[in-house]
């Protein structure tokens, strides 16, 4: 394995952007020291490769990426993965509103908390918040998963057209064209797969809310 190690103390986005995503296309792992909360890191990188940044990242940490591998050892600000299309982002702490806005698919690890309108607009994929998520989230969902294992905000999956979201703490109030939705047995082994593969420890899986549309047509009159 082809390791490399960029120091990013004395870098801007742009050149440490420019670093990573040449050295990817001969790297298996780059470890990125140093990279100080600085905003749009690892933006639009698409090659099959281990991304580490030993310390938290700013606003739109790995977005636009397709199959990158990425762990932040630290904390991610605002729109951690936005426009996701393929690959991994795991935060080891806590992120800002808008986490996974927009993913066309792959997957985004939370590890603690995040903000608001979390998975706003996805369209595929899965987001996992392992703490809480204000309000707003799941809005204008079109498709993929949310689960979020402690408690959510106001206005839940807020016109959401396709798509769940599960819920194991409290549900603060669902937004329109919420609805709740019995929890199957497939459901759990869904969550149960989803959730093992990142290690989250779960006691009762029958504890999860699951949260879907009410119609696929909300805005066209009844």
């Amino acid at each position: 394995m082809k390791v490399l190690e960029i120091d990013a103390e004395k870098l801007t986005p742009r050149e440490i952007n420019s670093q990573l995503k040449q050295a990817s296309m001969g790297h298996d792992r780059i470890i990125i020291k140093n990279p100080n909360a600085k905003h749009y890191l690892a933006a639009g990188v698409t090659e099959d490769v281990e991304i580490e940044f030993d310390g938290s990242v700013g606003y739109f940490a790995g977005c636009m990426c397709e199959g990158p591998k990425i762990k932040i050892n630290g904390n991610a600000g605002w729109f951690v993965g936005d426009n996701l299309t393929g690959g991994e982002i795991i935060v080891e702490g806590s992120a800002g509103d808008g986490a996974g806005q927009g993913i066309y698919d792959g997957t985004v690890v939370v590890r603690e908390s995040v903000g608001s309108r979390t998975g706003e607009i996805m369209k595929n994929g899965t987001i996992i918040i392992g703490g809480n998520s204000g309000f707003m989230t799941g809005i204008f969902m079109m498709g993929g998963r949310i689960i979020i294992l402690g408690d959510v905000g106001d206005d839940v999956a807020e016109s959401i057209i396709r798509g769940v979201v599960y819920v194991k703490g409290e549900i603060k109030s669902l937004g329109y064209n919420a609805k709740l939705e019995e929890l199957t047995f497939e459901d759990t082994l869904d969550l149960e797969e989803a959730l093992s593969k990142y290690d989250f420890e779960i006691d009762d899986y029958s504890e999860f809310k699951k949260i879907v549309p009410e119609s696929t047509r909300p805005f066209y009159g009844h």
